[in-house]
C-alpha cells in the first residue's frame, strides 16, 4: 500500500484526472476511522444527552441542536464493542446521512477527533475479509496514513438511516 493520504498544506501531486477527497479522522475504541467531510456538519463538545426509553444500546439518546432533536449514536456500541467511556476529548460529530433521497442528521459519539486529511480514490483499498470486527457493509475501504491503517466508513450504513428514522418515529 502506498502512502495514501495527503495532509493539507503539503504539495504531493495528484495523478491526472484524480482529485483527492477530504476526510475527517477520529478515534473510537482505540481505532482510527474517517468519514467524508461532505457528510460532516459540525463537531460539538459532548454534553447532556437525553436517553430515550426502549432504544437499542448503540442509540445513546438525543440532543437539542439549535431547536432540532438529533439522535446520538455511540459508534463503539454500534460496532458491538461496548459503550464509549466519556473523557475530556470525547465529542459528538454531527453528520448528515442520506439514503434513497431521505436525509437524516445524527450525532456520533467518538473518543476524539484528529484531523482532516485528503485521500485519493486510487489509494482506497478494499477491507480484508478477516481481521475486522465490524460489518463489512459499514466499511468503504481502508488506507494508510503515516504508517497506520484508517478505516473509511460508509456512514449511511453505519448509521442505518432507515432503522434509526423508524425508531425515532415509534
Amino acid at each position: 500500500m502506498s502512502a495514501s493520504a495527503v495532509v493539507p498544506g503539503t504539495s504531493a501531486p495528484a495523478p491526472q484526472g484524480s482529485e483527492p477527497l477530504q476526510y475527517l479522522t477520529f478515534s473510537a475504541d482505540q481505532e482510527m476511522y474517517a468519514v467524508n467531510t461532505l457528510s460532516v456538519r459540525e463537531i460539538i463538545e459532548y454534553s447532556q444527552v437525553t436517553s430515550v426509553p426502549m432504544m437499542p444500546e448503540f442509540l445513546r439518546g438525543v440532543i437539542n441542536l439549535r431547536g432540532s432533536v438529533v439522535p446520538v449514536v455511540d459508534l463503539k456500541a454500534r460496532f458491538g464493542k461496548g459503550v464509549t467511556d466519556l473523557g475530556s476529548r470525547t465529542c459528538i460529530v454531527i453528520l448528515e446521512a442520506a439514503k434513497e433521497g431521505e436525509s437524516q442528521v445524527l450525532g456520533v459519539v467518538v473518543d476524539s477527533v484528529s484531523e482532516v486529511i485528503e485521500i485519493l480514490d486510487i489509494d482506497i483499498k478494499p477491507a480484508p475479509a478477516f481481521g475486522n470486527l465490524i460489518r463489512t457493509d459499514f466499511i468503504r475501504g481502508m488506507t494508510k496514513v503515516r504508517g497506520a491503517f484508517v478505516t473509511l466508513l460508509q456512514i449511511e450504513q453505519v448509521l442505518c438511516v432507515d432503522e434509526i428514522a423508524g425508531l425515532m418515529r415509534a
